[in-house]
């Protein structure tokens, strides 16, 4: 007798077939929630390091600006205290100077004339005084522009006090020439 199979075969291959087809499509799907899990925490890992790698350079650029900060006001310390030893050398420089004009300042005084007051502002040299006769000024300032200390005095003011002539007088210094009669 032949044989015959009553069994839904058909069937059963399409329940085994969909069996496996809803376990592959579970399987792939947790596959797909792991791979999609693992790339979200490495990019999460990435993002933390990024921040942290961003905060130590906010920490860093901050520590750098304090010290360049510091180093500015440093510069400055400096350049403050630089200019004031040149203002020193300066004034130490001119020291033998000022002391060689007043010397050449008596040296050129006529007999008959003398200073009630000598300043200085600048290069310039202001003199008042006292001449018995208009002549004892004309020669202080004729002798004090020969000399290579002084330039072209300037005469601002000539008046009569007490049968003496009372005159004001300004006079710019000059350095004498290399040579010339410094000493």
């Amino acid at each position: 007798m032949a044989r015959i199979n009553l069994r839904p075969w058909r069937e059963e291959r399409n329940t085994l077939h969909q069996k496996r087809f809803v376990s592959n499509l579970l399987g792939s799907a947790v596959l797909a929630g792991i791979a999609i899990f693992g790339i979200s925490y490495y990019y999460d890992m990435q993002m933390d390091r990024q921040q942290a790698r961003n905060d130590y350079l906010r920490t860093e650029n901050a520590r750098l600006d304090r010290q360049l900060a510091e180093i500015n006001e440093l510069n400055r310390m400096r350049d403050q205290l630089l200019a004031r030893l040149q203002a020193i050398e300066d004034l130490q420089g001119s020291r033998p100077i000022i002391v060689r004009n007043f010397d050449e300042m008596v040296r050129v005084l006529p007999d008959d004339l003398y200073y009630t007051t000598v300043s200085r502002t600048g290069e310039t040299i202001t003199i008042d005084g006292f001449a018995e006769q208009n002549r004892d000024v004309s020669d202080l300032m004729r002798q004090l522009n020969r000399s290579d200390w002084f330039s072209e005095p300037n005469l601002t003011r000539v008046g009569t006090s007490n049968n003496l002539r009372q005159f004001n007088l300004s006079v710019p210094m000059r350095r004498p020439a290399e040579g010339g009669n410094a000493e």
